[in-house]
């Protein structure tokens, strides 16, 4: 399982509302609190990847648990075996670092890397958290497609995009399910809704629409227009 390192993320305490929150979070039924990761969470994949998938930040008893985005959650457990089916991921689960799951052409990690309450980002912290998802993107030599998983997502990718004179306006790239914009650097932009567990249960995300925009995504990342 490969990472980016990056630097300063071990042991990050920008956010003192994010560090006050993991540090006194209520572990699962059944679980200890040395049973969880509670610390920042480091993106993973394969480094040579095409597409990187962004998604908002880590679940309370998924990724603050296992210490891998999406890993342990039922977002997870509804977007791996599609990744797989896909042929984005070695194997359709994922439960712990150690799993050995794999993933190729595909690079995951998320825009804040620690659990925030409610599962909601302030400005400051997706402010604090953004240069090491630049870092991140930086890295990855051979990207061409991103995904933003969310609206939460998407708007911490285009207030970056717009740091870097990518777009002049978050209005550019509005956020909707299967909705690509070409930024000036050529990279594709991809919105996805969540694969959380209440779009699922809800129907405003089903295997059909998640395995159709990958497929979108493939295409994209071969060099080919929509």
């Amino acid at each position: 399982m490969a990472r980016i390192k990056l630097n300063g993320l071990q042991g990050c305490r920008r956010c003192a509302r994010l560090t006050e929150f993991i540090g006194q979070l209520p572990p699962g039924k059944g679980r200890q609190r040395d049973d969880y990761h509670n610390a920042p969470v480091n993106g993973f994949g394969d480094l040579q990847a095409r597409v990187c998938l962004v998604g908002l930040a880590p679940g309370a008893h998924g990724a603050n648990r296992t210490g891998r985005p999406f890993t342990g959650d039922g977002a997870g457990l509804f977007m791996y075996p599609l990744l797989h089916q896909a042929g984005f991921a070695s194997q359709p689960d994922a439960t712990a670092v150690n799993d050995g799951l794999e993933l190729q052409d595909l690079y995951i990690t998320n825009a804040v890397k620690c659990l925030p309450p409610e599962n909601k980002p302030n400005a400051d912290e997706f402010s604090n958290c953004r240069p090491y998802l630049v870092e991140e993107l930086k890295t990855l030599k051979n990207l061409r497609v991103i995904i933003s998983l969310g609206h939460g997502a998407h708007k911490s990718l285009l207030r970056l995009f717009q740091a870097r004179g990518l777009i002049n306006r978050l209005s550019e790239a509005p956020f909707g399910h299967g909705a690509v914009h070409r930024l000036t650097n050529g990279l594709w932009l991809v919105g996805c809704y969540h694969t959380s567990r209440y779009n699922v249960q809800t129907g405003r995300m089903n295997n059909v629409m998640f395995i159709d925009l990958l497929k979108q995504v493939k295409t994209l990342a071969q060099g080919d227009n929509v």
